[in-house]
């Protein structure tokens, strides 16, 4: 299944829901608000509509027939779902709040899962101009360049990705906890952006101590793994097991990303 997919089928169609993302952004456009309080755009849709049409045209051309699980795609099942061998996630735009902010921090998210791992992942930034993209066994890369880009012998500070305006107790004890002969700096971005840094090797770690849905990682989770690094549950100060996907409840454990040596 995963050869017959070719990556950069998915790189132009992230980079083809990001054109018409950019369109809105760069105009007036109004806000609504979902169910659970999280903001939605007309950018939202349009992506979601374009990434849809887009994977079902592939299914086409492939002879294949991969279900789809997007933000804003309608419900689906666990019982229906729970069987799935392969299946596409998408975030049509990941930082919706970046984006009416229009600080140009976030993302469009495409991963193919297999078994719970993301197996392929492309995160596109349409308004930096940066785009990412792995696939299992073919590694990792930002703009042609594959990545890590940095070891960290390079870094001369310890860079750890989290938010400075929303720290929490646990991060902050997490950040405390951290032993090194560097100096700590702490680096904010938006978006599965965060993920992706650690990926490219510009930071050491990436704490989440707070809620993410399987969307929001799954694309920049390919990436990260394919860079030689992971993405781990953390619970009660212990690091553990690899994120798994297709979960009944799609809400992510907390987790760390860094390069784990065991």
């Amino acid at each position: 299944m995963l050869d017959n997919i070719n990556i950069e089928d998915i790189v132009a169609l992230a980079k083809k829901a990001g054109d018409a993302i950019m369109d809105i952004y760069q105009k007036d456009f109004e806000v609504e608000f979902k169910a659970d309080q999280s903001p939605l755009t007309e950018a939202d849709k349009a992506a979601h509509e374009i990434i849809e049409r887009g994977l079902q045209a592939l299914d086409k051309t492939n002879g294949t027939s991969v279900p789809i699980m997007s933000e804003e795609g309608k419900n689906i099942p666990y019982s229906d779902r729970k069987g799935w061998d392969f299946f596409w996630m998408v975030d049509p735009v990941d930082g919706t709040k970046e984006f009416i902010k229009k600080n140009g921090e976030f993302t469009v998210n495409i991963a193919l899962i297999s078994q719970g791992v993301p197996v392929l992942g492309v995160v596109y930034a349409p308004a930096l101009g940066q785009m990412y993209w792995a696939k299992q066994g073919e590694g990792a890369f930002k703009d042609g360049q594959r990545l890590p880009l940095k070891q960290a012998e390079q870094r001369e500070n310890y860079k750890i990705v989290a938010s400075r305006s929303h720290m929490s107790d646990e991060t902050q004890q997490f950040i405390d906890a951290i032993e090194t002969d560097k100096t700590k700096e702490l680096v904010s971005i938006g978006s599965s952006l965060k993920i992706c840094l650690i990926a490219e090797g510009e930071a050491d770690v990436y704490p989440r101590i707070a809620p993410t849905m399987e969307w929001d990682t799954a694309a920049a989770h390919a990436v990260v793994l394919e860079s030689g690094m992971n993405m781990r549950r953390y619970e009660a100060g212990v690091v553990s097991s690899q994120l798994e996907y297709n979960k009944q409840n799609l809400l992510n454990p907390f987790f760390v990303v860094a390069t784990f040596t065991d």
